[in-house]
């Protein structure tokens, strides 16, 4: 499997997955995204097999999404790519929230898009000094997907809906305030936790838990979005878009000013259709089960190829780089609602 883009290795108890594009920030593509289901299916008849570990090679991402240029690519040539990889992708990711076998998740460098589907279904998140986190997608026309409908609402004080409508980053420290992670073990210590591991799996069942606390330490940084946390649950509580960049305008607390004038200006750049498409996904997500939100999510990715803005974004963004996407509509007044509610017709929640 030396062309392979995951390398797939056994060590002690342990199942290596490790996401093994770097020049392309791991980026997942249909190919991995069957290479880690068929090695998922495989080890999990393995009794020798105790422990998943999933991680990404290079300095700089564990993985940064999804291949959406790949997905455009095809969509111009007339090709169906995009549907079949995100039914599988959906797939993998649900695999791994169902998994018998302890999934622990290395989440170095950029966890983006896809990569946050992934470590976010896995049942140990470990992050460390170089992680940023990111559901950045209502940046390239499109909406959370990979699950966040359902991993996004249920977060507290409303951070799941700021994360996902504006695709902004954050820390370690962030992540785990926010319960977007379990752990920080820095990345100088992470080769011999994995030995530890390595060695207590080859024996037999291990207290995983209590072998993290071991190496477990606090982040350098403070949690950036801790003083936030109260504007953030009173602006992005709001029932629409409408309402929500009305509140943000009124903001006059010198505390919070600037925030939502920054969140104003982002929320601004976005596409106005992916925005509020996203706003009904997650408020819609809080309500349905994991099954229900892969489902729906599914449902959206069937139109918005054809209806939605993820191709004017992706030109933009990563193709013609011009970073000037011409959305449609590109005021917020002139988004006509029906347009989001035709989105979601027809979704059967049973």
């Amino acid at each position: 499997m030396s062309d392979a883009k995951v390398l797939l290795e056994r060590r002690g108890g342990i199942g290596y997955l490790t996401l093994d594009r770097p020049t392309g920030l791991n980026a997942l593509d249909l190919e991995m995204v069957r290479a880690l289901h068929g090695a998922l299916r495989d080890w999990e008849q393995d009794p020798g097999v105790r422990v998943i570990v999933l991680r990404g090679n290079g300095p700089k991402a564990f993985c940064a999404g999804g291949d959406v240029r790949a997905l455009y690519d095809s969509y111009q040539r007339g090709d169906d790519l995009h549907l079949t990889f995100f039914t599988e992708e959906y797939a993998l990711d649900l695999a791994l929230h169902r998994y018998p076998k302890p999934v622990l998740a290395l989440a170095h460098g950029l966890v983006l898009g896809g990569g946050m589907g992934l470590v976010q279904a896995a049942r140990l998140r470990i992050v460390s000094e170089r992680t940023r986190m990111a559901m950045p997608e209502t940046a390239i026309g499109y909406f959370p997907d990979v699950g966040a409908s359902h991993f996004l609402p249920r977060l507290p004080d409303q951070l799941g809906l700021y994360l996902g409508l504006t695709g902004v980053q954050i820390g370690p420290a962030d992540a785990l305030a926010a319960g977007l992670a379990d752990v920080f073990i820095a990345e100088a210590t992470t080769d011999d936790l994995l030995q530890r591991l390595e060695a207590a799996t080859a024996q037999g069942p291990t207290d995983l838990a209590a072998l993290l606390q071991e190496f477990a330490t606090a982040p350098a940084e403070s949690a950036r979005l801790t003083d936030l946390r109260p504007a953030i649950a009173e602006h992005f509580a709001a029932a629409t878009v409408e309402e929500l960049r009305g509140s943000l305008q009124a903001e006059s607390r010198s505390a919070y000013r600037d925030w939502a004038q920054e969140t104003l200006a982002t929320l601004d750049a976005r596409s106005p259709l992916a925005v509020a498409t996203a706003l009904e996904l997650l408020r819609q997500g809080g309500g349905l089960s994991l099954e229900q939100c892969f489902a729906l999510e599914l449902h959206l990715d069937r139109r918005w190829f054809e209806k939605g803005e993820i191709i004017e974004g992706v030109r933009a963004m990563l193709v013609d780089k011009d970073r000037t996407p011409h959305w449609n509509p590109a005021r917020w007044q002139d988004l006509d609602p029906r347009r989001v509610a035709a989105f979601f017709t027809d979704f059967r929640h049973s």
